[in-house]
């Protein structure tokens, strides 16, 4: 009797875990806490794919468009794109003596940040166009993927696209699946996401929407190639973000996704369509597994468009509070 009672316990112990995995795996967000924001997305999602529903949306005008810094990968202490820069100024700097006495360079050749943030946009701008120019596409292409498998961030040590978050990972494969195509729709130069963004997010590079340099058809060597030039050609930034949608997309998207002032126009823009609608801003409030900053930051502030979010009722996502896992287990 008391070996059938045990025999009995233990089978429906054995029911209960394998109906608790049964339910992780059913869920298409796991790292994502139950509540508010998380059922707004799938609320929404279901809504828009269901045929009958009357919010369905056809699955030619499913467009999802996603920033990047701050909202699929980390984006402190610096852009990740900038540090790359500093980086390359550093590697390129043996081939430039002149640059020990040249500002801005002199200033990083020395590790004297401070001194060269006191040279502005000016001194940024002459070391992205040192670090970003005068080399073909697919020169600067090999060079980014090389310096993303060994760069580490300062803090965690892992590589950069180690830093993207695990949740919206689950996002985009989650609104893929219901017939989505997700666009990335960032300030970062297009060039530099394309080398990374189909293997890190699964999103093409014909789907990256990106700042960009001009560029310049050349023959060398018997064989055409593009050149990166000094000269800006687009900044995918602020009101810039719903125009280069416009251009390159060339489909409002009916959901978007940001995280700081820079985001609020496209964010405005996709939810001014007519039909069902999705906005979400991610908000960095977790200080212990990543960083917590809003309205005072110097990268990534997030004031305006919070405010906006709040009377518009975007979807608002607490990282502390919303997120079971930031980033995904390091290979």
């Amino acid at each position: 009797m008391k070996q059938g009672i045990l025999n009995t316990l233990g089978l429906a112990a054995i029911v209960m875990a394998l109906s608790a995995n049964t339910a992780r795996a059913a869920d298409p967000l796991p790292s994502w806490n139950d509540g508010a924001a998380k059922k707004s997305i799938t609320d929404f999602v279901a809504n828009v794919a269901k045929e009958g529903c009357p919010d369905f949306v056809p699955p030619a005008e499913r467009i999802a468009t996603f920033d990047n810094d701050g909202t699929l990968w980390a984006e402190q202490p610096i852009y990740f794109q900038f540090q790359f820069a500093l980086d390359r100024v550093k590697a390129l700097a043996p081939q430039h003596p002149e640059w020990k006495n040249k500002e801005p360079f002199n200033h990083l050749i020395a590790g004297d940040m401070k001194a060269f943030l006191a040279g502005g946009e000016k001194s940024v701008m002459a070391v992205m166009a040192a670090s970003h120019t005068g080399i073909t596409t697919d020169e600067f292409d090999k060079i980014v993927k090389d310096w993303l498998r060994t760069a580490r961030h300062p803090k965690t040590g892992r590589r950069y696209t180690e830093m993207v978050y695990q949740p919206m990972l689950e996002l985009l494969e989650y609104v893929r699946a219901n017939g989505f195509k997700t666009f990335i729709v960032s300030g970062g130069g297009v060039e530099f996401m394309r080398a990374f963004a189909e293997q890190t997010y699964g999103i093409p590079p014909e789907q990256v929407v990106g700042s960009s340099g001009k560029l310049k058809f050349e023959m060398r060597d018997s064989k055409p190639v593009l050149v990166k030039l000094p000269e800006v050609q687009f900044v995918d930034d602020k009101d810039g973000k719903p125009i280069g949608i416009e251009t390159f997309i060339g489909r409002r998207p009916i959901a978007a996704f940001g995280n700081s002032d820079g985001d609020q126009q496209m964010l405005e823009w996709t939810a001014a369509g007519s039909g069902a609608r999705f906005a979400l801003i991610v908000h960095h409030t977790d200080a212990k597994r990543e960083w917590a900053y809003d309205r005072k930051s110097d990268v990534g502030k997030l004031d305006k468009a919070w405010d906006e979010a709040v009377a518009k009722g975007w979807t608002v996502v607490s990282m502390k509070d919303d997120w079971a896992t930031i980033f995904p287990p390091t290979k």
